[in-house]
């Protein structure tokens, strides 16, 4: 184990990159915790005001990614202070993304649906980055020999073709796709071989003539949806907590608009 260790994760600089996703995984956690015993009105904690000012989480988690960023890149990956700066720029991270839907609607939508959005985000992260520390490199290039990484050419052309795989596959509506397909291509690849979402800008594009890749692509998206939705929003739920019911809207009465 203790080889294993050295090998692997000191030897290639790589123990900032697992202490900042243990600590962002970490404080995404306890985050949420909090916050839902604050929801339950349950526990010692409260929300954090200011001359009544709510201060959201998201404020001093920018403030510790700043610091951890800088700090990561003005030392050494090998040093102790390479290690600090990790927890800190992780747990930074895990603050500002842990409201992503309210920077992306800048609006508190922390336990709307649309909130889903930030665990979401938190889980991608983390799993791309769970890929890297376990060897994965962007576009492929760990899948590269040693005479190709020596060509320039050949390291130019491979980024290229796999960066436009993956471009292909976000433009036929496979975002998660597109994304793991940066780490691994073979995802991409698959995304960007299968029918394109109905709504894709590939599918308004080259499916506009095509009836029949129309029904096609509603069908699959259809059951693909159906399949995964409601095990997608469970583990949605587990992770973030359910967000509020939306409030019923009104049917117009007489006089009413």
């Amino acid at each position: 184990m203790g080889h294993w260790w050295t090998r692997n994760i000191i030897e290639p600089g790589k123990l900032p990159l697992l202490l900042a996703l243990a600590s962002f995984v970490l404080t995404f956690v306890i985050t949420r915790i909090v916050v839902r015993l604050i929801r339950a009105g349950k526990g010692p904690f409260g929300n954090v005001k200011a001359g009544g000012l709510h201060i959201h989480h998201v404020v001093p988690g920018v403030v510790l990614t700043v610091i951890g960023g800088f700090g990561a890149v003005g030392s050494d990956r090998h040093g102790f202070g390479a290690a600090v700066f990790a927890v800190v720029f992780g747990m930074g991270a895990g603050l500002v993304l842990d409201e992503f839907a309210l920077i992306l609607h800048l609006d508190d939508v922390y336990w709307s649906e649309e909130g889903r959005k930030s665990v979401e985000v938190v889980v991608v992260t983390a799993a791309l980055v769970g890929l890297m520390l376990s060897g994965f490199l962007p576009f492929g290039v760990n899948d590269l020999t040693e005479n190709e990484l020596q060509n320039r050419a050949g390291v130019v052309v491979s980024i290229g073709l796999n960066f436009l795989v993956a471009l292909l596959a976000l433009s036929k509506g496979k975002a998660r796709m597109a994304i793991f397909g940066v780490i691994v291509p073979l995802v991409a690849l698959v995304g960007a071989i299968r029918l394109a979402r109905p709504a894709s800008p590939w599918a308004r594009r080259f499916y506009l003539r095509r009836p029949r890749a129309r029904a096609r692509a509603r069908l699959r998206a259809y059951h693909h949806d159906r399949r995964w939705a409601g095990p997608r929003r469970r583990f949605q739920d587990l992770i973030g907590g359910k967000p509020d019911p939306e409030p019923a809207r009104s049917l117009p009465g007489p006089g009413r608009p």
